[in-house]
């Protein structure tokens, strides 16, 4: 299967043909300077505060790597879509980031180890998230954390993966889990939600 058919499969979406408009909603680009501020506290709380090695998985157009790497973070990308990573290395261009055309479920970082893994709103799209999330874990340095971004979307046929099943399938791999909802920081959306959006945070 190629990677552009993979995507499609995936999520049902063809993010190739997304990308072009994909930093036009407001959690994406970020180019509203109000979401923006929200978006890098919530990373700069996350995140260890000196500077460390940061995997971003599904990076998409590397917004949310680029407030990592200004908060001195070292990071690597890695996103299905070309024209996605394409974007990201356009806009951390002169910085300390790469980016990889791969899968999140298999990352092509061989032997590295990262001091976090930072996710958002990928897991739910994997068929076996129990396997990734151990993988995942095997990719951190000791006391490293993963920062999970998810939440559930729609009412009549919600998509996602709440937060209690999330930390279920955890709770056996980690050995600290924090849950912060963000269901309630209109500004990380730029617009009100009601659905479930959380992010955890849990430490290997």
């Amino acid at each position: 299967m190629s990677i552009n058919s993979d995507i499609e499969t995936r999520s049902g979406v063809d993010w190739d043909a997304e990308s072009a408009d994909f930093d036009d909603e407001p959690d994406h680009g970020l180019r509203d300077p109000a979401v923006r501020e929200a978006w890098a506290a919530r990373v700069a709380a996350w995140l260890p505060r000196g500077p460390s090695d940061v995997l971003d998985l599904g990076c998409g157009t590397g917004s949310l790597s680029l407030l990592a790497s200004e908060q001195r973070h070292r990071v690597t990308g890695v996103d299905l879509s070309p024209r996605m990573v394409d974007l990201a290395r356009a806009k951390l261009a002169g910085r300390d980031a790469v980016f990889l055309v791969g899968d999140a479920a298999a990352p092509p970082v061989g032997e590295q180890r990262f001091d976090v893994v930072l996710v958002r709103h990928v897991l739910w799209t994997l068929p076996d998230p129990e396997r990734v999330l151990r993988l995942w874990c095997g990719l951190l340095r000791p006391g490293g954390r993963l920062v999970l971004i998810e939440g559930v979307w729609g009412t009549v046929s919600p998509v996602g993966i709440s937060a209690d099943r999330l930390t279920g399938l955890l709770a056996p791999l980690v050995r600290d889990v924090r849950v912060e909802r963000l269901s309630d920081d209109a500004l990380l959306w730029g617009r009100e939600v009601d659905d479930e959006r959380y992010a955890v945070v849990a430490v290997v």
